[in-house]
């Protein structure tokens, strides 16, 4: 999304705290250096209530991580938050499939690009 929207402010988050400050998984950052990603310079942080008032729209990766984010939610907060694609993201570190999940990520960001700029509404 960061080569998509180069002037938009974007992050990442998980709902859980087992990797606050690791770097991104070898083989997940191999696979993204093969299409000129690099993600070398991001570490694991959790998401936070305050990112509800930080961010324009949060993004699950899949309904789990959405459920999760909602049950955060503070009541009646109007923040914007949805999946990023039509279907759940498999998790590559289980499925091995780096891959696969770089084409539904990539493929997913380019629609939500998209929608971003079309309408107010993301």
């Amino acid at each position: 999304m960061r080569k998509l929207a180069p002037t938009m402010t974007i992050d990442s988050a998980g709902t859980g705290g087992w990797h606050v400050g690791d770097p991104p998984y070898g083989p997940m950052q191999d696979a993204a250096r093969q299409r000129d990603i690099d993600l070398g310079a991001l570490r694991a942080r959790q998401f936070q209530i305050a990112d509800f008032d930080r961010f324009d729209l949060i993004v699950a990766m899949d309904r789990q991580n959405l459920a999760d984010i909602e049950r955060q939610r503070p009541a009646g907060h109007p923040a914007h938050v949805r999946l990023l694609a039509d279907q759940d993201v498999p998790d590559p570190y289980y499925t091995r499939d780096f891959d696969g999940a770089l084409d539904m990520i990539e493929a997913a960001c380019a629609r939500l690009r998209a929608d971003i700029s079309s309408g107010p509404d993301p």
